[in-house]
């Protein structure tokens, strides 16, 4: 991710806030909901945008929010879904969809395998097992790029 967020001051706990949220929150609605829909992540960037006209610095700051919405849909393989990724322009209900993450099956082992290398990728280069860093990370939400 830090080689195509250039910012040095993006917040990175904004993104994994967003890219988190759809599966923290439509699990307690029993699966795949809105916040698993397209119409989900394009509404919060429009908000952004609109709550954020004239003010650059507070949407640099909250942008991530929304992008990381919008990559919780492709990581998550929520397109495969019609009746949820494209709701309610596919209709209003979402039947009984699971979540993507507990709908894959044994291909889902590998992608969280994938995943927490890309994790472990991103903690070694930046230095984050150290707990300096790690607090400075966690009180910022700056990656450190190393030197």
């Amino acid at each position: 991710m830090q080689f195509v967020f250039q910012d040095p001051r993006f917040d990175y706990r904004l993104l994994i806030i967003g890219v988190l949220a759809p599966d923290v929150v439509d699990v307690f609605f029993g699966g795949a909901r809105v916040l698993h829909t397209l119409s989900f992540s394009v509404a919060l960037l429009t908000m952004i945008m609109l709550a954020t006209r004239n003010r650059r610095g507070v949407r640099k700051r909250v942008l991530p929010l929304a992008i990381g919405t919008f990559l919780h849909l492709i990581f998550d393989g929520a397109f495969a879904n019609t009746n949820v990724f494209w709701w309610p322009f596919a209709g209003w209900s979402f039947g009984d969809a699971a979540l993507p993450v507990a709908d894959r099956g044994a291909v889902n082992l590998v992608l969280e395998v994938l995943g927490l290398a890309g994790v472990i990728f991103i903690v070694k280069r930046h230095g984050l097992a150290d707990a300096s860093k790690r607090r400075e990370f966690l009180r910022t939400g700056v990656l450190q790029v190393p030197a």
